[in-house]
């Protein structure tokens, strides 16, 4: 029978914490007899990881495919627990613990590629054998810049999108306009997009849905066996708006939408850096012509930033430093903002 009958981590429940900001907490640990020369600690890690198969050689009559990986660790830091005469007799132990985020770091993510995450895990180990171990794992949002320099809102958006048809039934033509008009184009994780959609049915058919999505598009780097760097682009939706519209033949309508985005969410990567993944936002409207299998696409970009004077917020007051910093990877350099326009931008694409 073991000597320790539980270790726990109390932590607070659900917290999101910001890159920059501290996390404090407790090590519960419960002894059913005394522990001679205990070692006590706890660990923060985060760590990224990405895998996918691709072809070898798609100009081969025959299919071979190879395993692109890559890898980063963002932070590593550990907190020993010094033991007063070296032992711990029977009962509750309770140890206290403080780490702090640095600036930073990439935000909590999970694809079917790759993840980010980062986990608190907390060790009893008695004669260089674990006795007991508990892991919890920490949903991180990480933060805009570098040097806590604000994010302004850019200018407004209106993005148009046609599409012409022919009807051979009836022999007539029509055409359908998206225009999605945005007031800003960036957004915090947690926030709800308001935007208004005209539609301009040119046909004489109902238009009787529009679907509106953000989509996230990660830009994924790894190296394959033979060292060779490669990369693979997927994207996938992160919050999603049905919208029956009902417009009628040679109509124009206008819908006011919203969308909330879901928190944590990777900040848009703004340089093409080395990291591992990069990410980027679009607000995509899409609509079935109407009596044809052609599909209407309008697509906005948009950008996902905290500004990291925010990461403030969370932190505790005079925070002490961990001496116990294994290593802190891939900090993220200086970015400089380049001022927009003034006036509204106005992108048209016709498929």
């Amino acid at each position: 029978m073991s000597t320790v009958k539980s270790i726990k981590l109390v932590l607070p429940e659900d917290e999101v914490y910001l890159a920059g900001s501290s996390i404090v907490g407790q090590l519960v640990l419960k002894l059913r007899s005394t522990l001679v020369d205990p070692v006590v600690k706890v660990e923060l890690v985060g760590r990224g990881y990405l895998e996918w198969n691709e072809e070898d050689n798609p100009h081969l009559d025959y299919s071979r495919s190879t395993v692109c990986r890559n890898q980063a660790v963002y932070i590593s830091k550990a907190q020993n627990f010094h033991v007063d005469d070296g032992w711990l007799d029977s009962g509750v132990h309770t140890f206290d613990f403080h780490f702090s985020f640095p600036l930073g770091l990439p935000t909590t993510f999970t694809s079917k590629i790759g993840l980010i995450s980062y986990f608190i895990q907390g060790t009893c180990s008695g004669r260089e054998i674990v006795l007991a171990k508990e892991k919890r794992y920490l949903l991180l949002q990480g933060t805009f810049g570098n040097h806590g320099e604000d994010v302004k809102d850019m200018d407004p958006l209106v993005v148009e999108a046609r599409k012409d048809a022919v009807y051979l039934c009836c022999f007539s033509r029509g055409s359908v306009i998206l225009r999605i008009y945005l007031q800003k184009n960036i957004f915090s994780p947690g926030e709800t997009i308001v935007f208004m959609t005209d539609i301009s049915n040119r046909t004489c058919k109902y238009i009787r849905k529009v679907v509106f999505a953000v989509h996230c598009i990660v830009l994924y780097r790894g190296f394959n066996s033979r060292g060779e760097q490669c990369s693979l682009e997927d994207g996938s939706e992160v919050t999603r708006l049905e919208s029956r519209t009902n417009t009628a033949p040679f109509q124009v309508m206008r819908v006011t939408s919203m969308l909330v985005l879901p928190k944590p969410l990777p900040v848009t990567s703004m340089l093409m850096r080395n990291e591992i993944m990069s990410f980027r936002y679009e607000l995509v409207g899409t609509s079935n012509f109407p009596c044809t299998s052609s599909t209407m696409v309008g697509r906005v970009p948009i950008i996902v930033a905290i500004p990291e004077n925010s990461s403030g917020e969370q932190s505790t007051e005079n925070p002490c430093e961990n001496e116990g910093d294994n290593s802190e990877g891939n900090a993220l350099d200086d970015r400089d903002i380049s001022e927009k326009d003034t006036e509204t931008i106005e992108i048209k694409s016709s498929e």
